[in-house]
């Protein structure tokens, strides 16, 4: 691949070229020529089921193709939205320039918006690199990755967006001219090739081309002359996951050698976690696995994107923890509040207790940011009251967890499933009211969702004794699309009748994707729940495996959550739980 280099207002950043595969500039305007005539109706067939067919079409329109090559289109359009980002980078440096140094609010902001916007670059390159780099079947193969990635790009664009306060006048200006002149593009382009995406196999039915509809996992199978090997492994699994599941891969009976130990006493290698992932060697291949032995770690830890793969694991939820007390009261962003930070892809936690303790009284206080696709928690606790887990983008897995707090608790744009886990919710704060979930799905075609499986959703009992005098309910839509699932839940005796409560008035009602499926308890009777058309009380069997992990999780070139969810070694139900 060529690389070339962009100033970025005296920041040099490396830039991807050649994203575009087979896309050069129509020369021949001739309405008479054939070919520009089949180009235009293969512009129409693929903006058609996009949610702007306009600025779909003028992104496409320069696209020349012989009409049996669809990957030139979707590649313009992935170049298109990558341009978008290093504009939306480009300016919000700039105003970093002009306008930083008015407040700490503005600077912390836009420091923010250029570190999310790097990580879109990421996600975007992966996007045409995978289109590049295969045949139109391994392209619709992946789509689960592929659309992903682009629901990545508009959680980060989100995310940016909420680090101003629309309350503070200069921070709302500079937002403003951030989006204006160039995020709105941004999130605009994203969507289109989002939209492409998910309509990929109607779309290629217009180019004449039939693919194999099965499974890819089922062809790979199907093609390996010994589909199970002596150690009685699928002979589709690469070598690097059979090795890690060779040695339990963080999971089962063990966790494998650590490769490094962190004790407050002195008895391992490190005294602070921080220390423990500094440690990580660079280009290090496989699994890093780090043990934190028993002790109160008072850190702000943030794993960077190239560290992949750790498995960090404690002597327990109770013993281990990791603790911190950042809060937007006292001037940092939401996102800066978070007391540990994974941005790494392959993340695995085990066994540890990560809590921020500001408390009601200062607002939105992270315990855990994640964003690392792929990533997966085991007999972990989160506590926190406001904001506690922030599920911010990417593919995140859940069980045997224990997760507390009071509003919006739960809260991002991300593909997470929380399974056979324990849900606290805590008293909030006099006038306030307790929402355990707070979905940011902002495009219709995002890969991205809440579900909440087979868990326990109860009150703090000690501690909230006069919970029915509290307004409490499963979630509110924090975007236009909000989705959320609750299915094979226990729902204690906390929740409002209604169970659901609004955003702001009517806005977004009609657009989200509310569900409840097979829960129990006491607070599971939906006969009073809200008459919202987005609102679904009772999704049948069929309409709840969407939302198993079987099928919500998918990734890789197999296209299954299997591969990925085996090989952390932690327990999992693909289907339903019961």
């Amino acid at each position: 691949m060529a690389a070339g280099k962009i100033l970025v207002s005296g920041v040099s950043l490396i830039l991807v070229v050649g994203v575009a595969i087979g896309v050069v500039v129509v020369v021949n305007n001739k309405s008479s020529d054939p070919s520009l005539a089949e180009h235009q109706r293969t512009v129409t067939s693929m903006c058609q089921g996009t949610d702007d067919p306009q600025l779909c079409q003028d992104t496409l329109k320069d696209v020349k193709s012989s009409g049996s090559d669809p990957k030139a289109y979707i590649a313009a359009s992935v170049e298109a939205t990558t341009k978008s980002v290093i504009q939306a980078l480009n300016m919000s440096d700039r105003l970093s320039v002009d306008h930083g140094s008015q407040s700490p609010g503005i600077k912390m902001a836009l420091d923010d918006c250029k570190d999310l916007l790097e990580f879109a670059l990421d996600s975007l390159e992966a996007s045409a690199n995978l289109v590049r780099d295969n045949n139109i079947q391994a392209v619709h193969d992946q789509t689960p990755d592929f659309r992903n990635w682009l629901s990545a790009v508009i959680s980060y664009q989100q995310s940016c967006m909420e680090g101003f306060d629309d309350s503070q006048g200069g921070e709302a200006k500079v937002k403003e001219q951030l989006h204006t002149q160039s995020l709105d593009q941004m999130g605009k382009l994203t969507a289109i090739t989002l939209d492409i995406v998910t309509d990929l196999s109607k779309i290629l039915e217009t180019f004449g081309l039939k693919l194999d509809l099965k499974p890819a996992s089922r062809r790979l199978m199907e093609a390996t002359d010994n589909n199970v090997d002596a150690e009685g492994f699928p002979g589709w699994m690469s070598a690097a996951d059979r090795k890690l599941m060779g040695n339990g891969g963080g999971g089962g009976g063990g966790n494998g050698a650590p490769n490094a130990v962190v004790a407050q006493d002195g008895s391992g290698q490190f005294r602070t976690i921080k220390d423990a992932i500094n440690s990580y060697p660079n280009g290090f291949k496989g699994r890093y696995i780090i043990y934190v032995k028993a002790g109160v770690y008072n850190e702000y830890i943030i794993i960077p994107k190239t560290a992949a793969n750790i498995l960090m694991y404690g002597d327990g939820p109770t013993r281990t923890i990791v603790t911190g007390h950042k809060n937007f009261v006292d001037g940092v962003k939401t996102m800066q509040t978070a007391t540990f930070a994974n941005t790494a892809p392959g993340f695995i936690a085990k066994s540890m207790a990560f809590e921020n303790t500001a408390g009601w009284a200062k607002h939105q206080a992270v315990a855990f940011r994640n964003q690392g696709d792929m990533s997966a928690f085991f007999d972990v606790a989160l506590h926190g009251y406001q904001d506690t887990l922030y599920v911010q983008a990417n593919r995140q897995f859940f069980r045997n967890c224990e997760i507390s707090g009071t509003i919006d608790f739960i809260f991002g744009a991300s593909a997470t499933i929380i399974q056979n886990s324990r849900i606290i919710v805590r008293k909030p704060g006099p006038n306030q009211f307790n929402t355990v979930t707070a979905d940011g799905t902002a495009q219709k075609n995002m890969a991205t969702g809440i579900v909440i499986q087979n868990c326990e959703i109860m009150p703090e009992r000690e501690l909230f004794p006069d919970r029915l005098s509290v307004k409490s309910y499963l979630g509110r839509p924090w975007k236009q699309y909000a989705k959320t699932v609750v299915m094979e839940s226990n729902l204690g005796d906390l929740f409002s009748p209604d169970g659901w409560a609004p955003w702001a008035g009517s806005q977004f009602l009609n657009t989200l994707y509310y569900a409840e499926y097979n829960n129990v308890g006491p607070s599971a009777n939906v006969q009073g729940r809200v008459k919202w058309k987005g609102y679904h009380p009772n999704i049948d069997r069929n309409q709840a495996a969407a939302f198993t992990v079987g099928q919500f999780l998918k990734a890789g070139p197999t296209g299954t959550a299997d591969d990925w969810l085996r090989a952390t070694g932690i327990p999992y139900d693909v289907g339903f739980t019961k």
